[in-house]
């Protein structure tokens, strides 16, 4: 379905309280779990929708919202959301909305954004800003991810300065697709991308389609011994940890990896983890996240 067809109808909308560090897996977990929008909110209710570029206003405990059409399952969704990284089942609120434009809304706060010097990424209801240069179109609605967090951003800020051309690439938690399709448009041959949950699989696969990369992008279950020439990351700082000589192993020697989802705090720990097999960079840093990057040692 549309995006804009999901306009004058009832809304269910599921109200959640989360730690701040939490938000963006939490909220990508909605997304793929059917939510046509999320908003956050502080204790005194100032919404942020979709932040602007470079702008990320999270407080210690953040309200998420998510708009899910009437027909939803909520029972579903709650039990989609039992492992979500707090680590305890969420508590949450359900009212009834009715006859809100809320998909607009929601994209009328989506953007076009750039990063680096060559990628764009815009919804499909703006033109591209500069159609020469490397244009990756993504709808919100589809599901969260749409390089606005800080760590998406390093990451993709990252792909476009990579020499991609005949790489495989992995994107390993892809959620959304978004650095999977992003690599492909930037030249890879291949992406692999890789997600616990089916339903990231669907929407990584419809935003892989309105990209017109779909062909080149295999979705492959978690546990899949993949290869991969070139590595990316964006999950939690936990994870990254107990999955380095998982990472380390799938990537071929020589080959670049990035890590994020990591805060500034965290960023030894992980770099701890990485260099038995990895010559890695100084951590670069956008507000309170840093991207790990470095090469596979040979």
């Amino acid at each position: 379905m549309d995006v804009f067809e999901l306009i004058y109808v009832v809304w269910i909308k599921l109200i959640f309280e989360v730690e701040a560090m939490a938000v963006e897996p939490f909220t990508d977990r909605l997304m793929t779990l059917g939510a046509v929008a999320a908003s956050l909110l502080d204790a005194g209710d100032d919404p942020i929708l979709e932040p602007k570029p470079g702008e990320l206003r999270l407080w210690s405990n953040t309200r998420v919202l998510a708009l899910f059409p009437a027909d939803a399952a909520i029972d579903r969704v709650i039990a989609g959301l039992a492992d979500h990284p707090s680590g305890r089942p969420p508590a949450y609120r359900q009212e009834i909305l009715e006859d809100q434009d809320w998909s607009r809304t929601w994209l009328d706060h989506f953007q076009p954004m750039q990063f680096g010097r060559r990628l764009w990424v815009t919804p499909t209801a703006h033109p591209p800003p500069d159609p020469t240069a490397v244009n990756l179109r993504l709808d919100p609605g589809l599901a969260f991810g749409t390089g606005a967090h800080p760590t998406t951003a390093l990451c993709l800020e990252w792909l476009e300065q990579q020499p991609l051309t005949d790489r495989t690439v992995l994107d390993f938690g892809c959620g959304s697709g978004i650095l999977a399709i992003a690599a492909l448009l930037l030249g890879a041959k291949h992406a692999l991308g890789i997600d616990s949950d089916p339903q990231a699989h669907s929407a990584s696969r419809a935003n892989a389609a309105l990209n017109g990369v779909a062909d080149r992008l295999s979705l492959i279950p978690d546990d899949h011994p993949a290869q991969a020439d070139a590595l990316v990351a964006n999950i939690l700082a936990n994870p990254l940890i107990e999955l380095a000589p998982r990472l380390a192993s799938t990537l071929t020697p020589g080959g670049p990896i990035a890590l994020s989802g990591i805060l500034r705090s965290q960023a030894e720990p992980v770099t701890a983890a990485y260099r038995p097999w990895f010559d890695l960079n100084a951590p670069v840093q956008r507000e309170d996240w840093v991207l790990i990057s470095g090469v596979r040692r040979r």
